[in-house]
């Protein structure tokens, strides 16, 4: 719910402040963040010798009109240059919250270096964010004390801008655990949004500015002996320097196919995770039950994840092999 209302706050302060700029967090919040550590951290590329694609919706505080919808996907490989490896990828997302929605693309780098027996990586993604706003679609009530027909204020034209935007992390991988530290929009883009009609007015002067936004992810895999069952516990905690916010998770996987766990979100839910693996292929659910006053008016929100993975071959044996021209 704090999140919501800020997003719903911060839109407020930017149509009653024409000429101010606001700030405000542009990254979804994804139960499965697991499933797609690229997301929010540049670094967390390449870590194995997959092939990676992950996309997924998050629909989220069912029940309440406006209530944000997410989509967000992305897509990661490793690749050798000049005898180092790196991880390249691309990372989308596209959110709508009532009358606003934003949208961004982003490609991603790596570089890994060995160390203590495991693998760190920096990474950077170089991108874009772009922002709308449905004024054509705003409805100001003129029959009481606390609204008014008409507002300078705020656009009654749809309204649009685009900014750069960079993000920078650190992905350590240990055959025992992970983990990374990144910031996501690090320039704090500044985003203006000008009419989409091409009409003059004021509505040049509104602003949107993106606040910078930390995340610490940590997990591990954790087998049990003599068993077909592993352990995976993750933990993320994330801020924009004003509210600071974590999760964990637990699930228990069975030989490499069948998942199943239990989640919980600082004073906002409670989540059940499911999750399935065949042949590359992955599907991944999770709900979540409010534990704050929003369960007043929601049921809970809904995620559907899924993707593939492809082995790439990476080993140098038989790389200049050739058959015998007596056997062909």
């Amino acid at each position: 719910m704090t999140r919501y209302l800020r997003h719903i706050l911060l839109l407020i302060c930017a149509l009653a402040g024409a000429t101010s700029a606001v700030y405000a967090q542009s990254d979804a919040q994804l139960t499965q963040y697991y499933e797609v550590p690229s997301y929010y951290n540049s670094a967390a590329l390449g870590t194995s010798d997959l092939l990676r694609i992950r996309g997924g919706m998050r629909m989220q505080w069912i029940g309440i009109h406006g209530a944000p919808r997410s989509f967000a996907a992305t897509a990661e490989m490793p690749v050798k240059l000049l005898g180092k490896r790196l991880g390249v990828g691309l990372v989308t997302q596209q959110e709508g919250i009532g009358l606003y929605s934003n949208f961004g693309l982003s490609a991603q780098a790596a570089y890994q270096q060995p160390l203590f027996k495991g693998r760190l990586s920096i990474g950077v993604g170089l991108g874009f964010i772009d922002q709308s706003f449905k004024g054509s679609e705003v409805n100001l009530p003129d029959d009481d004390d606390y609204h008014q027909g008409s507002d300078d204020a705020i656009p009654m034209n749809d309204i649009r801008g685009t900014a750069f935007d960079v993000s920078l992390g650190l992905f350590y991988t240990h055959k025992l655990f992970w983990a990374g530290l990144s910031v996501n929009h690090l320039n704090s883009p500044v985003i203006t949004l000008d009419s989409e009609s091409g009409e003059g007015g004021n509505e040049d002067n509104y602003e949107f500015q993106v606040g910078r936004t930390a995340y610490f992810m940590a997990g591990s895999n954790i087998a049990i002996k003599n068993t077909l069952l592993e352990v995976i516990p993750s933990v993320m905690v994330k801020t924009d320097f004003q509210f600071t916010t974590g999760e964990v998770t637990a699930r228990l996987r069975y030989n490499k196919f069948l998942s199943a766990g239990l989640g919980y979100r600082w004073k906002d839910a409670l989540m059940v995770i499911l999750g399935a693996e065949f042949k590359g292929f992955f599907i991944g659910y999770s709900y979540d039950y409010p534990t704050s006053a929003i369960i007043k008016g929601s049921s809970g929100s809904h995620e559907v994840f899924a993707g593939y993975s492809l082995k790439l071959d990476f080993s140098e044996k038989n790389k200049n092999k050739h058959k015998s021209i007596r056997i062909m």
